[in-house]
């Protein structure tokens, strides 16, 4: 890094996202918001500070992982923090955030800023980008269709796997086939509710058990029949983006932030 980026960069490393003396500073908010722990947080705001950096850098463009494009949605909406602290009175240019128009053409294009923000990172930094937080970019833009979700109201709960989802079915067909052989026909209604139950409730334990893993993992976590399912109820959450079953190879086909990233910002304004 050369003397007038590492100036730069120490005056995003001394820039205060949290406002002293508040009751939900920024990083307890984004923490709050999107489920993480208040560890994940802090790290994901560094990661922050460095795609900033990198904005900077760059006369083409970049693009974040989600975990850092969810600080830069929040940071947007602390307009003083961002229009005048960040980009006029540290970094000295605006930073825009260009969300993607939909399109193959637009998926390209961001799946190719993301490769060059990985790139530009590790030459910038001399390490690689933390995977928990910037996942590569078959993870980033596959199943990436976010919803706000009041926890308040709902409980969210992961679909299980496709692979699970095999695995009971074939599990549920044998025994039905040795039913039909053995049992008379009330006693085959009456074993296919058992199965029936009996594969609710193993589904709802491993929901259960992966709700209970760590949430900032989970978060990354990409499977092509993960998603959720919505329970209304009166639990005592916050709410936070979930996701739903969504091919990726249409990234950036929706609108929203899918994809999104800082284009021609290099040069300032």
């Amino acid at each position: 890094m050369n003397p007038s980026n590492q100036l730069l960069w120490q005056k995003l490393v001394a820039f205060r996202f949290d406002e002293p003396g508040v009751a939900l500073p920024f990083t307890a908010r984004l923490a709050r918001e999107n489920g993480w722990s208040d560890a994940y947080a802090r790290r994901v705001v560094t990661e922050y500070r460095k795609f900033l950096l990198l904005c900077c850098l760059t006369e083409t463009g970049v693009t974040p992982s989600d975990a850092v494009d969810q600080a830069w949605h929040l940071h947007l909406t602390y307009t003083r923090s961002y229009w005048i602290d960040l980009c006029r009175t540290t970094l000295g240019r605006d930073i825009h955030h260009t969300p993607t128009q939909g399109g193959r053409q637009e998926a390209d294009k961001f799946n190719g800023f993301y490769s060059d923000t990985h790139r530009l990172y590790r030459d910038t930094f001399g390490t690689e980008t933390p995977a928990d937080i910037w996942p590569d970019a078959r993870i980033r833009f596959t199943n990436t269709r976010f919803q706000r979700v009041n926890r308040g109201r709902y409980w969210v709960l992961p679909k299980p796997s496709i692979q699970f989802s095999r695995g009971l079915t074939l599990v549920g067909l044998l025994l039905t086939a040795l039913l039909f052989v053995q049992a008379s026909s009330r006693m085959l209604v009456v074993a296919l509710l058992v199965i029936v139950a009996f594969g609710g409730l193993i589904w709802l334990l491993g929901s259960l058990a992966n709700s209970n893993t760590n949430p900032d993992q989970r978060r990354q976590q990409t499977d092509a029949g993960s998603g959720i399912i919505l329970f209304s109820g009166d639990a005592d959450h916050h709410s936070h983006d979930a996701t739903d079953g969504h091919d990726g190879a249409d990234a950036g086909a929706d609108s929203g932030c899918s994809a999104s990233g800082c284009s021609g910002c290099g040069g300032g304004d």
